[in-house]
């Protein structure tokens, strides 16, 4: 082939890929900014950044924020929250229950997940978790961005009933975020 037949061959390689990144975060935003909340077993927050003096961070808070609004409907009358510990040195489960129970949640309603330092592993930990509380269904709450590759995540660790909600907090850095989904979302296909 000539030089001008590979170069054109790349290009439109290039091309198709970027069609697809596109496509593919559109079908993310899509997916992640239409909340699906129905009555369910529990609801499930996904980990985030604590602050060094062990609040939630701002996106943390509004995740948190999402769980207590769809508690307070009843839409699920258990709240699972799943982190690890981040670099600040606090839990992230722990600090979300202690926000949870500062906004009256009862302490019975809170189960924390500790071990949750990827969304696969929370994806592993509520299956256990749900398996002994015989949870049949979970409204998942997370940034819009994550939540599609958490649904898929979930799908692959049990069979229950899954329901989405996204946190009302929006920033820049969820441009980057929305791209980084692209790669990890078929990284968690091909498992």
């Amino acid at each position: 082939m000539s030089t001008r037949t590979n170069k054109l061959l790349l290009g439109s390689g290039f091309l198709l890929l970027l069609a697809w990144v596109v496509a593919h975060s559109v079908w993310i935003a899509r997916d992640g900014l239409r909340d699906t909340a129905q009555p369910a077993d529990c609801i499930l927050v996904l980990g985030n950044k604590v602050n060094e003096d062990g609040t939630p961070s701002a996106r943390l808070q509004a995740r948190l924020d999402k769980a207590l609004a769809l508690y307070r409907a009843r839409l699920a009358p258990r709240i699972v929250v799943s982190g690890a510990l981040g670099t600040e040195g606090h839990y992230e489960g722990w600090s979300m229950r202690q926000y949870l129970l500062r906004q009256g949640v009862r302490r019975a309603d809170i189960l924390v997940d500790n071990a949750g330092n990827t969304t696969l592993a929370t994806a592993a930990n509520f299956g256990r978790i749900a398996a002994q509380r015989h949870f049949r269904s979970v409204i998942v709450v997370s940034q819009f961005y994550h939540l599609t590759r958490a649904k898929l995540l979930l799908q692959q660790a049990g069979n229950w009933r899954i329901f989405t909600a996204h946190a009302s907090y929006f920033e820049l850095r969820d441009i980057y975020s929305l791209l980084r989904e692209f790669p990890a979302y078929y990284v968690a296909k091909l498992r």
